[in-house]
């Protein structure tokens, strides 16, 4: 395969809310290109993006695809992403190695959730971006409603290329207001394009859009101010070359049309892709930190510099091993290349390298900077590594994954299986780390963070499929504590007497409450040597263990101090035991008397609504015990401030789905620890006390 300059590299990134056209688009372009020689179906499950069994079986992406072509002597590198917000850990990896954004917008149904999701991606990585409108030839499709979303959401900077002559069944006709031509398709025909003039019907209103997109052109670069006040117009190239300085600045996002699924558009696209879209160089220089001066430093995509290259995608394949999907910023990659993993110093030799299409790897010999591409079973470099030539200690920035929203516990179908629920999670998780999994030691549990219920079943699915483990769904434990509300005390006496040598323990327990995260802590008052100096150990011990075991309801006790002041014992009789046993009796005694309560873990939560969706958000939450902390407005959204108990967090997720028609996000972290209510500290008592009888 012939090696290509990085000024002839485009790189791609579709995305786009699900269902908007994403794949299909992929599809058609890849055909276009020849990379494929027909057109796939998602319902036939034969596309090149959907190429996973899951995929075929949902008919809708589950991962990020990379595809290529070549158009005009130019490679187009395509990832086309996963529209559920539950997989936008891939979304967020292919946004950062793309030089432009597309994104879907379904002409039927406009600006949706994920639209505005991936938007905020695309601002916070600073990435061009344009925006394609799809399925113009689907019933209810409007342009004109669709136009105009895309700038009350998105600003002025939103601008028209092209609209349609007509929508619905049986469009085909578009018009260019860049070249200010007619552009016909036959359905269904690649390369069927026809140029034309604009008909007199339509020229109006492409002389009011062209008038538009020269003034927002003029506007970004002075130099073509200079030349339209001078000129009172903008040449075809000016608007080019200006379009694509706006792209790299992002104050134009120039808007697109296209119906995939019958090829109309689509050629006209990929002339947009290598006229319009900045190539790697023109997009600029990689941001990295350098490892030894802990200086940011620009990686510039130059093929003759030392290679600097970024995984920013694993995949597990059985049979094969790990695949590490990588971007090269600088210099090159071939196979044989011997290469440093800057993170860990790690030595990697590369096996043969490929370029994919779908699932298909394609051997190359070299890929220059700014050209991505695969290879296989690395030794230990993952998602968000580094290689790099020897003494070239660059790191790029790693992408931040989106944080977890929901929760569950499993444990293992069969037994024995841990370990291999164990290894086979590491490798899901090296693969996707947009989820997390973490041991609570306290009840023995394994817990599996992700970004929807969609997720964490996919990745139940893949720990099956791919590790042959199964596991069940268990509820997750809440860490309650127990403390006390005043002080008590109480004496605590062991004696046993068995024909021999008996045991005999006797103290007297002082507890008292401190303040909310004092700990614990532990003194003897003892004088006179009514306890013997070497037995105060063992009531520590004793008392500690209690303290770990709990009294109420089986938590641990916190925030509360033990003081030993008295007891007695026997020059035979009494041992360590006795007198561990005995302080034991003594603090459950003392505890039992000081007004014990639950404490419950508290959660911060901060949540993005929009306006209309407040009312039922704050409803939600009251019902769930929380409380409103404060309320804000960050752009188009509301942002609700809230406190809510962790016991409350369960199916939050899929309540503000309904409620929000999935619009409303939040993410929160642990605050504090709060009493439980007395109704429902009972509750939780009773259920300890049958759970205990139960296991007995």
């Amino acid at each position: 395969m012939t090696t290509f300059h990085p000024s002839h590299i485009r790189n791609i990134a579709i995305t786009g809310h699900a269902g908007s056209g994403k794949t299909m688009l992929a599809e058609a372009l890849a055909y276009t290109m020849g990379a494929t020689n027909r057109m796939g179906s998602i319902e036939e499950g034969t596309t090149i993006s959907d190429h996973a069994p899951d995929e075929i079986a949902k008919k809708h992406s589950v991962n990020s695809s990379l595809i290529h072509g070549t158009w005009r002597d130019h490679k187009i590198n395509i990832i086309d992403t996963p529209g559920f917000n539950d997989f936008y850990g891939d979304v967020k990896s292919a946004i950062r190695v793309s030089d432009t954004v597309l994104m879907t917008i379904n002409a039927a149904l406009g600006v949706e959730v994920g639209t505005d999701l991936i938007w905020e991606y695309t601002q916070s990585m600073y990435k061009p971006t344009g925006f394609v409108i799809t399925k113009l030839d689907a019933e209810r499709a409007s342009y004109e409603k669709t136009l105009n979303e895309l700038k009350e959401h998105f600003g002025l900077g939103v601008i028209p290329i092209q609209f349609p002559t007509e929508e619905g069944l049986g469009h085909h006709i578009f018009i260019d207001v860049l070249l200010m031509k007619q552009f016909e398709f036959s359905p269904d025909k690649a390369g069927s394009m026809k140029v034309s003039e604009i008909p007199e019907k339509y020229l109006e209103r492409a002389k009011a859009y062209h008038h538009e997109l020269i003034e927002s052109v003029a506007e970004t670069d002075e130099e073509l101010m200079n030349k339209y006040f001078e000129d009172g117009t903008l040449s075809e190239d000016d608007l080019r070359s200006g379009i694509k300085h706006a792209l790299v600045s992002r104050t134009l996002f120039p808007v697109f049309c296209t119906s995939p699924l019958h090829l109309i558009g689509v050629e006209r696209l990929l002339n947009v892709f290598v006229n319009i879209f900045p190539n790697p160089i023109e997009r600029g220089p990689e941001h990295a930190l350098d490892a030894s001066s802990k200086k940011d430093v620009l990686v510039e995509p130059d093929p003759e510099s030392a290679t600097v290259a970024f995984i920013f995608k694993t995949v597990s394949e059985p049979h094969i091993g790990e695949i590490s999907y990588f971007r090269v910023y600088s210099g090159h990659v071939e196979s044989g290349h011997e290469l440093v993993d800057a993170q860990t110093g790690q030595l990697e030799k590369l096996g043969q390298v490929y370029t994919m299409l779908g699932h298909e790897k394609i051997p190359v010999e070299k890929l220059l900077g700014g050209d991505i591409g695969v290879v296989v079973k690395l030794k230990d470099s993952h998602t968000n590594d580094t290689l790099a030539d020897k003494g070239v200690k660059h790191i790029i920035n790693p992408i931040e994954f989106p944080e977890p929203v929901i929760e569950i516990a499993i444990k293992p179908l069969a037994q024995g299986d841990e370990e291999k629920i164990s290894s086979g999670l590491y490798h899901l998780h090296e693969e996707d780390p947009s989820f997390a999994i973490k041991h609570e030691s306290e009840f023995n549990q394994i817990v599996l963070s992700g970004l929807g219920e969609t997720h964490i079943e996919t990745v139940i699915r893949r720990l099956k499929e791919k590790f042959s483990v199964e596991v069940e769904v268990a509820p997750i434990k809440i860490p309650y504590r127990e403390t006390i509300h005043k002080t008590a005390q109480a004496q605590g006496k062991f004696k046993r007497q068995s024909g021999g040598r008996g045991q005999y323990g006797d103290v007297w327990m002082r507890i008292e409450p401190r303040d909310r995260g004092e700990g614990i802590d532990f003194d003897s008052e003892v004088v006179g040597g009514v306890v013997p100096t070497r037995y105060i150990p063992a009531v520590q011990k004793g008392v500690e263990e209690t303290i770990e075991k709990g009294v109420l309801a089986g938590y641990p006790v916190v925030d509360v101090k033990a003081v030993v002041y008295d007891g007695s014992h026997h020059p035979v009789d009494s041992s360590e035991y006795a007198f561990k046993i005995a302080a034991s009796m003594g603090f459950k005694s003392a505890f039992e008397k000081a007004n014990p309560t639950l404490l419950e873990p508290i959660y911060t939560l901060r949540i993005l609504t929009p306006d209309q969706h407040t009312g039922a958000i704050v409803g939600e939450i009251s019902s769930r015990r929380g409380k409103i902390q404060g309320m804000d407005t960050e752009k188009r959204f509301q942002v609700l401030n809230c406190l809510l108990p962790l016991s409350e967090l369960h199916n939050l997720y899929n309540a503000f789905n309904r409620l929000t028609q999935g619009r409303a996000r939040y993410s929160y972290k642990f605050s504090h620890y709060e009493e439980v209510p007395f109704e429902l500290r009972e509750k939780i008592v009773e259920e300890a006390k049958e759970a205990k009888v139960e296991s007995a």
